[in-house]
C-alpha cells in the first residue's frame, strides 16, 4: 500500500524530465508538498492519440466513470497489479487509460517485529524522480451537469523487492523513462504492459526512518524527510 507521497520538484522540471507539455492552468513552479495523501493532488503523465505527452493535475483516488457514489474514490488510491485486469474498478482504465505519476518519494510504516512502528521515506537511489505506474479516469456528476469533471488517478502496487527490507508487503510499481513509453502505449499487448508492473530491480530505492509527523497531512515541510533513524524495542 502506498498512502503518503512527497512531491516537491516543480511541475516544469517534471515535465522536462518526461519530455511533456504542462496542462493548461498549472503553475510551472507549483506548490511543493512533502505530505500528499489520498484525495489530494498529484501530477500524471498521459499520452493522446497523436502521441503528444501532457503532464496534468489529478486527484489521488480513482473514480470510475460509471461510479454513482463519488466516495468510492476514497478506497481506490491503490490498485493491485495482480488483479488489475479483473477488477471492474480498474480493468477498463488498465486497457485504455494508463498514466505515469512522477513523485520525489513515498512513505511506508515499519511493521517489522522488534521495531517501533515508524515511517520510512523511500526515494530513488540515483536522485531522479520516481515514476509510478498508474491509471486515470474522468468522472462527471450526472446530477450536476454544470459541475466540472473530476480527473482522478490511482497508484499501482506490486510485491516488494529487497529494497523494502520487510518494512511492507507491497511497493509501488516503478517504471523507467524508457519503459514508461511502453506502459503508456495502449496499442502494446496487455500482457507486455502487465509485465512492467513487476517489482523494481534491487538497488533502485534507498530509505531511512523519519519522524511520525508525516502521519498527519496538516504537517507539511522538508523536515518530514529528515533522517530519524529507527530504533529497536529490545
Amino acid at each position: 500500500m502506498c498512502g503518503r507521497i512527497a512531491l516537491f520538484t516543480p511541475p516544469i522540471r517534471l515535465a522536462r524530465f518526461l519530455d511533456a507539455a504542462l496542462a493548461a492552468g498549472i503553475d510551472p513552479e507549483g506548490r511543493p508538498s512533502w505530505n500528499v495523501g489520498p484525495q489530494q493532488t498529484l501530477f500524471a503523465l498521459t499520452v493522446d492519440g497523436a502521441g503528444d505527452r501532457t503532464l496534468g493535475r489529478y486527484r489521488w483516488g480513482l473514480l470510475p466513470s460509471w461510479a454513482k457514489d463519488p466516495t468510492l474514490a476514497n478506497r481506490l488510491f491503490n490498485a493491485r497489479a495482480e488483479t488489475i485486469t479483473e477488477k471492474p474498478s480498474f480493468r477498463s482504465a488498465f486497457a485504455k487509460r494508463p498514466c505515469v505519476i512522477p513523485v520525489d518519494g513515498f512513505y511506508e510504516w515499519d511493521h517489522r517485529e522488534g521495531r517501533q512502528r515508524q515511517p520510512h521515506y523511500f526515494t530513488r537511489r540515483d536522485g531522479t524522480p520516481l515514476l509510478l505506474a498508474g491509471l486515470h479516469e474522468t468522472w462527471v456528476d450526472r446530477d450536476d451537469p454544470d459541475a466540472p469533471p473530476h480527473h482522478t488517478c490511482t497508484v499501482i502496487t506490486t510485491t516488494p523487492n529487497n529494497d523494502i527490507e520487510g518494512i511492507h508487503d507491497r511497493m509501488p510499481a516503478i517504471v523507467t523513462t524508457h519503459s514508461a513509453a511502453t506502459w503508456l502505449d495502449i496499442s502494446t499487448p496487455d500482457v507486455v504492459r502487465h509485465q512492467l508492473l513487476a517489482p523494481a530491480p534491487n538497488g533502485t530505492l534507498e530509505h531511512w526512518g523519519v519522524g511520525n509527523a508525516v502521519g498527519n497531512v496538516r504537517h507539511n515541510g522538508p523536515e518530514l524527510i529528515a533522517r530519524n533513524e529507527p530504533t529497536t524495542l529490545f
